[in-house]
């Protein structure tokens, strides 16, 4: 992107309904509520023929900096910090507070370009608002409705004014060009039937980090990245929308998604905190491993299990992290529980990797990143048909199928049709009639002797074709 433009103002004046518009989607959490935003989220913004990046911060507020809304202030510090254009919107309709000109002094002793964006001023009565804001000092306010998207033309021009038309737009850059294989994954499969195709260490990762609230998400993420990036307190829900990260492990290129906490379904009865919750169940299916954070010296709570359920049931590819870790004193002790536990109340993710970390002094950081490179390794997963098929007869073999009403199934012919996560297709005789346990011996079968713990595995059944199933019943 050619330059970056930091959305700022007190709270409730319509920042992340921007941010939303200039975006293209429905990224940022947006209600009536103020102070809904707390952390910085970042997106690529394109208006007419811009295209530059943009960071949707927290509203404004003078606060005790060891506070919740001083530890926001200083997120979006360093948003402007970042920035090389901050736009900062009022709200016309309301006008002018005590407030905006104390954040137009802060972003004047900045000594960076800012525009002064008018929101809301499609509303009956939003001309004084709009006039008021020509005494801030920091130029001609431009008028828009980030809602109905009216002023984006001026707001466009604005920023061309403010940056110059060569900041605005960049020279572009010659791309060479090369040979690109665009075919989608598995589109040769057929021709070769023992080729499994290898794991690709070089594609960027999706990771999204979930579990209850105050389990230490944001704590995490930060050490990872090691810098204070994320919003963190020992105040329980502090994330609302789902942030992601860009950062490099050992040369990979990792996307990671930080979360709101989720609780019980019974206890989520606020709207805001079922937007979050619907926030992080999409971080969930948009991502490729998830990550469950444990409190280690309370682990295994109900809401956790459901979680980690929730994540299995997406195919997601799954790894527990015991966190706080740093508070456990008999380590060999909780370990050996902690396993035991997994096993027994996980069984229908056996072999899931599980490690013991702590995000607050970077414990098991690196054992973690290891366990989620295998898991997704895993996930990824292709078995070539001919193993399968000699695979399925053995274990035939070992365990045939149960006889249904007199008539024993016969398990025909096994392929892999999918991956991420690995499903199968088994063609059968009588597939409604395959009982559970059987398939789960199946399932259990392909973990040990594949080699593929931890992950959603689907088999689906279906009867083959009878090619002279329609000349019988015309003999009828």
């Amino acid at each position: 992107m050619s330059f970056t433009v930091a959305i700022v103002g007190r709270p409730n004046v319509g920042k992340s309904t921007l941010f939303n518009r200039l975006v293209g989607k429905k990224l940022a959490l947006v209600d009536d509520t103020p102070g809904v935003t707390r952390d910085r989220r970042p997106g690529d913004a394109k208006l007419v023929d811009l295209k530059f990046r943009i960071i949707d911060t927290a509203g404004l507020e003078q606060s005790a900096p060891d506070s919740l809304q001083g530890r926001m202030w200083a997120q979006t510090e360093q948003a402007i910090d970042e920035a090389d254009l901050s736009l900062f919107v009022i709200d016309a309709k309301a006008g002018l507070t005590p407030a905006d000109e104390t954040l137009a002094e802060m972003l004047r002793r900045r000594g960076k370009p800012v525009i002064v964006v008018a929101n809301k001023s499609e509303a009956r009565g939003s001309d004084g608002g709009f006039y008021d804001a020509f005494t801030l000092g920091l130029g001609e306010p431009c008028p828009i409705s980030a809602e109905h998207g009216q002023g984006m033309l001026d707001l466009r021009d604005a920023i061309v004014a403010a940056l110059g038309e060569e900041r605005a737009f960049p020279p572009a850059e010659d791309v060479a060009e090369t040979d690109v294989d665009i075919r989608p994954t598995g589109a040769d499969e057929g021709d070769d039937e023992e080729a499994e195709p290898a794991y690709d260490e070089t594609k960027p990762l999706r990771v999204a980090i979930v579990g209850r609230p105050n389990a230490g998400k944001s704590t995490l993420i930060n050490r990872f990245l090691g810098e204070d990036r994320l919003l963190t307190g020992p105040e329980a829900g502090i994330t609302r929308d789902s942030i992601s990260v860009e950062w490099d492990w050992r040369g990979r290129a990792i996307k990671m998604f930080d979360t709101a906490g989720m609780r019980r379904k019974a206890k989520v009865q606020q709207k805001l905190e079922k937007l979050s919750v619907a926030d992080a169940l999409r971080a969930i299916r948009f991502a490729e491993t998830v990550v469950i954070i444990f409190d280690a010296t309370i682990p295994f709570e109900k809401q956790d299990l459901q979680i980690v359920d929730l994540v299995l049931r997406e195919g997601r590819a799954a790894v527990l992290a015991f966190n706080k870790w740093d508070l456990v004193e008999d380590w060999q002790a909780v370990l050996a529980d902690l396993r035991e536990k997994t096993e027994r109340l996980l069984p229908q993710a056996r072999g899931i990797r599980a490690v013991p970390i702590s995000g607050h002094t970077g414990y098991g950081l690196d054992r973690l990143m290891q366990a989620i490179i295998e898991t997704d390794r895993v996930w990824n997963r292709r078995i070539s048909t001919a193993r399968l098929n000699r695979w399925l007869e053995s274990q035939q073999v070992q365990h045939p199928p149960p006889a249904v009403s007199g008539r024993r199934l016969k398990l025909k012919y096994m392929t892999q049709v999918k991956a991420r996560p690995p499903g199968f297709m088994i063609s059968c005789t009588r597939p409604e009639a395959v009982p559970e346990s059987y398939v789960r011996y199946l399932i259990n079968g392909l973990r040990h002797d594949f080699d593929m713990p931890g992950v959603p595995i689907r088999i689906h059944f279906r009867t083959s074709d009878n090619p002279f199933e329609s000349k019988a019943r015309k003999r009828r």
